[in-house]
C-alpha cells in the first residue's frame, strides 16, 4: 500500500498534465510540476491557500465553487472550463476533469482536478472564428456575386450583391433548390452538372451562369465553382463565386458583330483588298481584287504573292514593303502592279499594314486599296471594341482597401494601385483620410469610417479620391467593420466599385435636360406637351 501511494504521488508529480488537489475546505493540498510550469506558482507557495479565491479567475470562480461543491459530494465533473490567473497575471485556459478524493474509509477528503492546457487551442479557435466573421463579412458585401449550396442542393449563401442582381431576398432563397428555383428549364441540366462535379470534388472555373432575376431580367455570371469540405475534409456543398459579364457579353457579341461586319466588308468592299501572312503568301483576297486582277480568290490563296502575281520590276520594291510591315513598320501609298499571264490588269495605290494575333504578335500583312475610309473606320472601331473589352477584363476586379482604429492604411489591393496610382509599398501604415483624400472631403470620409469603427456599417456610400498624378475618382464603397477574435473593432475594411464614369455621364445628362427644360421655358414660341 506505501508503494502504491509513493507510486501515486510520482506520477501526479511528473505527469505531462497539471493536477491540482484540495481538501474539503477548498484549500490546496496538491501542485504537481506541470501546473507549477503552467502558472508560474511554486508548490510552496499554492500549499494550504484558497484555491479558487486565489488562483481562479473572477468570472469562473462561481461556476468553479459549483463544480467543488458537486465532487465532495462525490459527483465527478468532465471537461469542465476553467481560466486560472497566473503569476505573472496573464490567463491560461485549462480543461479539467473534477474528481472526487477518498480516504481509507472511502470518506470523502478533497477533490483532485487532472487538467489539459487549452489557452492555444482557444486562441486558434478564436482566430478561426475572427477569420471566419471576416469572410462572412466580405462574402456578404463583396461586389462579386456569391452563393453556397449544400449537398443536397439546398441554398446556404447569398450574398447582397447575389440580392442585389437577382431581385431575391437572402430570406427568400435560403433552403431552397438552387437549380429548380433559380435556373431556367433549358440550362437546369449543365448547371447540376457542375454542382455534381463540385459534390465529387471536381471543381470548374469559368463557367458561365446563366440567371433569371424575379423581375424577368437575364444575367450572365461568370463562375468558379468551388467544393465547400469541413473541419475532417468531408465534402458539404459548393460555393460559387461569380462575375456579374452581363455587360461584358453584350461588348463581346458587339465586337464580334463588328469584326463579321469588317469580314464581310472586305468581301464585299469596292475596293480592293488583298492580305499575306509571315511567309508572303496570300490569305485574303476580296472580290473587287479577283474583278480587277482576274484572279479568283480560289486561285490566290496560299501562293506567293510577289512571285505569282507581281510584275518582275516590282519584286524588290513590294518585298521590301511587305517586310517592313512583318516588323511593324507600315507603309501608305505605295504602287503595286498585278499581272496575270505575262499581262498587267491593274495599278494599285494600297496601305500595307501590320496584321496582329490576339497576343499582339505578327501574323501578316493586309493590304487596302485607295478607297480605305469605311475600312479604316471599321478598323479603328474594332480596335476601340477590343481595347474597350480588354479594359473591362482588366479592371473586373473591386478597389479594397483597410484602415486601422487609427485611420492608418493595412490593405490595398491591386485595383486600388491601378486606379490611384499609389503602390501598396507607398500606402500601408500612411493615414487614409489625411494623404489620399483631397481636404474638402476628409470630414465626410472621417465620419464614415468613425461610424464604421463604432460597429454602424455603412453601404454604398460615395468616396471621392484623388490618384497620385491628380485624377478624380468616384469610388462606391461598402466600409465594413473589422474585428479581432474576441470581437474588438479593429479597424474598417472597404470594398468598392469605380463609378466616376458613370457619375460623369449622370452629370451630363442632368446638364442636356437643365437646358432643355430651360429652352422649353424661356421660348418666344408657345411650348406645351401632352401624356399618352
Amino acid at each position: 500500500s506505501q508503494r502504491v501511494a509513493e507510486g501515486l504521488v510520482t506520477l501526479i508529480e511528473t505527469a505531462n498534465a497539471p493536477i491540482f488537489g484540495i481538501d474539503t475546505q477548498g484549500k490546496v493540498n496538491e501542485w504537481n510540476a506541470t501546473a507549477s510550469r503552467l502558472l508560474g506558482f511554486s508548490k510552496d507557495e499554492t500549499l494550504g491557500k484558497d484555491f479558487v479565491t486565489t488562483f481562479i479567475a473572477p468570472e469562473f470562480q462561481q461556476s468553479v465553487n459549483e463544480v467543488k461543491s458537486l465532487a465532495l459530494m462525490g459527483k465527478d465533473t468532465a471537461n469542465f472550463e476553467i481560466a486560472f490567473v497566473t503569476k505573472a497575471g496573464t490567463r491560461r485556459e485549462v480543461l479539467i476533469n473534477a474528481t472526487t478524493r477518498r480516504g481509507p474509509n472511502d470518506e470523502v477528503t478533497g477533490v483532485i482536478g487532472v487538467g489539459q492546457d487549452i489557452t492555444q487551442i482557444r486562441e486558434i479557435t478564436r482566430e478561426q472564428e475572427r477569420v471566419a466573421d471576416d469572410l462572412s463579412r466580405l462574402i456578404d458585401t463583396a461586389n462579386a456575386p456569391i452563393f453556397g449550396v449544400d449537398c443536397n442542393g439546398l441554398v446556404t449563401e447569398w450574398n447582397r450583391k447575389s440580392a442585389e442582381m437577382v431581385g431575391y431576398t437572402k430570406a427568400e432563397t435560403i433552403g431552397k433548390k438552387f437549380v429548380e428555383n433559380f435556373i431556367q428549364p433549358e440550362n437546369r441540366k449543365s448547371v447540376s452538372e457542375v454542382l455534381q462535379k463540385a459534390l465529387a470534388g471536381e471543381e470548374t472555373a469559368n463557367y458561365e451562369l446563366p440567371l433569371l432575376s424575379k423581375f424577368g431580367e437575364r444575367y450572365a455570371v461568370l463562375l468558379n465553382a468551388t467544393t465547400r469540405r469541413d473541419g475532417v475534409g468531408k465534402i458539404i456543398g459548393v460555393v460559387g463565386v461569380g462575375q456579374d459579364i452581363t455587360t461584358l457579353n453584350r461588348l463581346m457579341a458587339e465586337a464580334k458583330r463588328v469584326a463579321d461586319d469588317l469580314t464581310r466588308l472586305i468581301e464585299t468592299a469596292n475596293a480592293p483588298i488583298f492580305g499575306v501572312d509571315t511567309q508572303g503568301r496570300v490569305t485574303e483576297w476580296n472580290q473587287k481584287l479577283a474583278e480587277l486582277s482576274a484572279f479568283s480568290k480560289k486561285e490566290t490563296l496560299g501562293q506567293p504573292l510577289v512571285a505569282n502575281f507581281i510584275t518582275p520590276e516590282y519584286h524588290g520594291p513590294v518585298s521590301f514593303v511587305l517586310l517592313k510591315a512583318l516588323h511593324g513598320e507600315e507603309t501608305a501609298s505605295f504602287e503595286l502592279p498585278l499581272v496575270k499571264n505575262g499581262e498587267q490588269k491593274a495599278v494599285l495605290l494600297l496601305n500595307a499594314t501590320t496584321r496582329r494575333g490576339p497576343e499582339g504578335e505578327v501574323i501578316g500583312v493586309i493590304c487596302v486599296g485607295q478607297d480605305i475610309t469605311q475600312i479604316n473606320a471599321m478598323t479603328a472601331e474594332q480596335q476601340r471594341v477590343a481595347d474597350d473589352l480588354s479594359r473591362v477584363i482588366d479592371t473586373a476586379n473591386a478597389p479594397i482597401f483597410g484602415v486601422d482604429v487609427n485611420g492608418m492604411v493595412t490593405e490595398w489591393n491591386r485595383k486600388a494601385v491601378s486606379i490611384l496610382g499609389y503602390t501598396k509599398g507607398e500606402t500601408i501604415g500612411k493615414n487614409l483620410v489625411d494623404t489620399f483624400i483631397q481636404p474638402e472631403d476628409r470630414k465626410s470620409v472621417s465620419d464614415v469610417l468613425s461610424k464604421a469603427l463604432a460597429g454602424k456599417e455603412t453601404a454604398n456610400y460615395e468616396l471621392p479620391l484623388l490618384s497620385k498624378h491628380g485624377e478624380r475618382f468616384t469610388i462606391l464603397l461598402n466600409a465594413t467593420t473589422r474585428r479581432d477574435a474576441k470581437g474588438n473593432i479593429t479597424g474598417v475594411v472597404g470594398v468598392g466599385q469605380d463609378i466616376t464614369e458613370l457619375k460623369k455621364v449622370m452629370a451630363e445628362s442632368k446638364r442636356v435636360a437643365d437646358d432643355l427644360t430651360r429652352l422649353i421655358e424661356t421660348a418666344n414660341a408657345p411650348i406645351f406637351g401632352i401624356d399618352v
